[in-house]
C-alpha cells in the first residue's frame, strides 16, 4: 500500500515550526552553561533583527525585537545571576545587564541604532566571557 504524499505548504510558518523544534532539542538536552549561551545567542539575534527593523522604519517590528531582547536580558540572564555567591561580581553584572535594558528601551523609544549598537556591544562582551569561561571549563575536565 502506498501512502499519498503530504499536501504541505513550505513558508515561513513551516520553516519557524522547524526552528522551534531545533531550539527545544538545544534547550532540552542543554547543560545550565549551554542553557546561558543560547540565551546570549537569542539576544544577539533579536537585537540583529531590531536593527534590520529599525533600518526599514518597522515600528511594530522593531518593538516586538527589542521587547524579545528585553525579555531575555531580564528574565532570562539577569535572573539567573546568583547574588549570594558571586557577591560583587553578580552585583556588577546586574548592573550591565540593567544599563543594557536601559540602551534597548531608548533604541526602542527613538529608534537610535547607536543605543542598540551599545546594547549589543554589553551583551556581546559579556557573552564572549561566558563562552571562554565554559571552553576553558570544559576543555579542563
Amino acid at each position: 500500500m502506498a501512502y499519498a504524499q503530504p499536501h504541505m505548504r513550505r513558508g515561513p510558518r513551516s520553516v519557524q515550526a522547524y526552528a522551534d523544534i531545533g531550539l527545544e532539542t538545544q534547550v532540552s538536552s542543554a547543560s545550565p552553561q549551554q542553557l546561558i549561551t543560547l540565551l546570549f545567542d537569542g539576544a544577539q539575534a533579536a537585537i540583529s533583527k531590531a536593527r534590520l527593523y529599525i533600518q526599514n522604519n518597522d515600528i511594530k517590528g522593531r518593538g516586538q525585537a527589542i521587547s524579545k531582547a528585553i525579555e531575555i536580558v531580564d528574565a532570562g540572564l539577569k535572573a539567573s545571576v546568583d547574588v549570594e555567591t558571586g557577591g560583587k561580581l553578580a552585583v556588577n553584572l546586574i548592573a550591565t545587564y540593567d544599563l543594557a535594558i536601559r540602551q534597548l528601551l531608548r533604541a526602542n523609544l527613538n529608534a537610535d541604532l547607536d543605543c542598540l549598537a551599545t546594547a549589543e556591544r554589553l551583551l556581546g562582551d559579556i557573552g564572549g566571557a561566558w563562552r571562554s569561561i565554559t571552553e576553558t571549563e570544559r576543555k579542563q575536565v
